[in-house]
């Protein structure tokens, strides 16, 4: 026999068995990728961090979430804790804070450690501790009485993106659900998304409240596209639109997470501002849910 045909012959059955193999290896290889990292907005285990930080983030770590995003940041401490402290903290559970919530400071004025006071020190706080993102958390009723209130705010998200742009990092604003009621016959939320600078200020899109004021996530995808780095991912009790763990409501979270590329989504957290059950019980549902999605 031909020595070049037994060679053609040797490499046709090994690529014969490559080929019947590869489906079973690329099977194999879905099945063994970790899911996301699936984050918890803390402010979820506001009670529980007040009365036992190290426990309540032990027990975070345990149920499987790896990242984190704090809130309630007050004069250079997380939870009582300096940046240092807080960091090392979640390290030795295994955690990464790669966001944090923020008030405008508007209405109280004294209050440090938001947008409107000492921002810049807040900023470098959430660099220390190895933060990513920045976000503007919530407008207070007194804070957006007007259209014109409204429009105050791209100046003021504009000059936080570009303090936090300056240290590495990225500003966002994270909705509720009355950005999208009209004021003066406007919508708040077309200032905050379609007036600011679209690379100084990106969007935190919280699913449930988008749901609670009637609107398709994917729509404001089309929208806004690439705006969307951060979601809370959320869920609406399907009797009476209470808050409900991730995977037990309405809302159609395959359908969001297939468009997760449009949104440019790159974190995403769990949250829920109240529970119906024991609330280490609601995140650890959630958690199984989203995994079980394998989003």
């Amino acid at each position: 026999m031909d020595f070049n045909v037994k060679i053609s012959r040797k490499s046709f059955i090994k690529a014969s068995a490559f080929a019947l193999a590869t489906p079973m290896l690329s099977k194999l290889n879905l099945e063994m990728q970790s899911p996301s990292k699936i984050g918890l907005q803390l402010y979820t285990l506001r009670k529980e961090l007040t009365t036992d930080l190290e426990g309540t983030l032990k027990k975070v770590s345990e149920i499987g979430y790896k990242e984190v995003e704090t809130f309630g940041y007050s004069d250079g401490k997380f939870f009582g804790k300096t940046p240092k402290e807080f960091k090392a903290l979640l390290k030795s559970f295994g955690l990464s804070a790669v966001s944090g919530h923020y008030g405008a400071g508007v209405e109280k004025a004294d209050a440090k450690g938001t947008l409107s006071n000492d921002w810049e020190r807040a900023v470098a706080d959430a660099a220390e501790i190895g933060q990513k993102y920045v976000v503007c958390a919530y407008l207070t009723p007194n804070e957006r009485k007007s259209i014109e209130d409204y429009k105050k705010y791209v100046d003021l998200f504009n000059k936080s993106g570009e303090v936090a742009k300056k240290a590495g990092l990225q500003f966002a604003y994270h909705n509720h659900d009355f950005e999208f009621e009209k004021l003066d016959g406007e919508i708040g939320y077309d200032y905050i998304a379609g007036k600011t600078d679209s690379k100084l200020v990106k969007l935190e899109l919280d699913l449930y409240w988008i749901a609670k004021a009637g609107l398709d996530p994917v729509d404001l995808f089309k929208k806004y596209p690439g705006r969307f780095p951060l979601w809370h991912v959320k869920d609406m009790d399907k009797s009476d639109k209470s808050f409900a763990a991730v995977g037990t409501g309405s809302v159609d979270f395959s359908k969001i997470f297939a468009a997760r590329k449009l949104a440019g989504m790159t974190h995403f957290f769990v949250e829920q501002d109240m529970t119906k059950e024991p609330v280490f019980e609601a995140i650890t549902t959630s958690y199984k849910n989203l995994v079980t999605m394998k989003v």
